[in-house]
């Protein structure tokens, strides 16, 4: 073993390895489908979790009704009595793939509306939507249409333009749980 380099044969085996593994790389890479022009945003039914929620809420749960296809549900979660209360969740993309979400909570309004609406601020504006009225807040992320009754804060809230916002809002009813004969 005299006269070898240990690290001439160190050198030696990693080119080796390397040419072995090079080859199986790229051939995985061309042969193994990788279409990036998908839609990474995966859309989600929320039915059973808003059937859920309006049985469980002290509350009636809102989500919207009658929204075109382009409104597609992308995250939803009901949590009872946490640091939000009983917090409800239903986020969107609109049809110009930005972001909307309605939040509703039995918590104290003003932490909860700076904590779903990610610091917005309250504006002296209205919005008469339906029979009801919203109270409009600006922010750097999100703006938002905020509700305040009968012991619960319903946000509407997300980077979507305020016209967004507004058809969201609209589109909402709120219910507890759901009755027979109704889809």
């Amino acid at each position: 073993m005299a006269g070898r380099n240990p690290k001439a044969q160190t050198v030696r085996n990693m080119l080796l390895a390397m040419a072995v593994i090079i080859p199986i790389a790229l051939v995985s890479y061309v042969f193994i489908p990788n279409d990036d022009s998908k839609d990474p945003v995966r859309t989600v039914d929320y039915r059973v979790e808003l059937e859920t929620a309006r049985r469980a809420a002290p509350y009636p749960v809102a989500a919207p009704v009658g929204l075109d296809a382009d409104w597609r549900a992308t995250s939803v979660s009901y949590r009872a009595g946490g640091k939000d209360g009983s917090a409800w969740h239903l986020g969107f993309l609109d049809p110009d793939t930005q972001y909307v979400a309605v939040e509703q909570s039995d918590a104290p309004a003003a932490p909860f509306i700076d904590n779903v609406t990610q610091g917005a601020t309250k504006t002296r504006r209205t919005e008469k939507v339906g029979d009801a009225t919203w109270l409009r807040y600006d922010g750097e992320k999100y703006n938002a249409l905020v509700r305040e009754e009968h012991g619960v804060t319903t946000v509407v809230t997300g980077t979507a333009a305020p016209e967004r916002l507004t058809k969201m809002a609209a589109a909402l009813k709120a219910d507890r749980a759901r009755t027979a004969g109704r889809a």
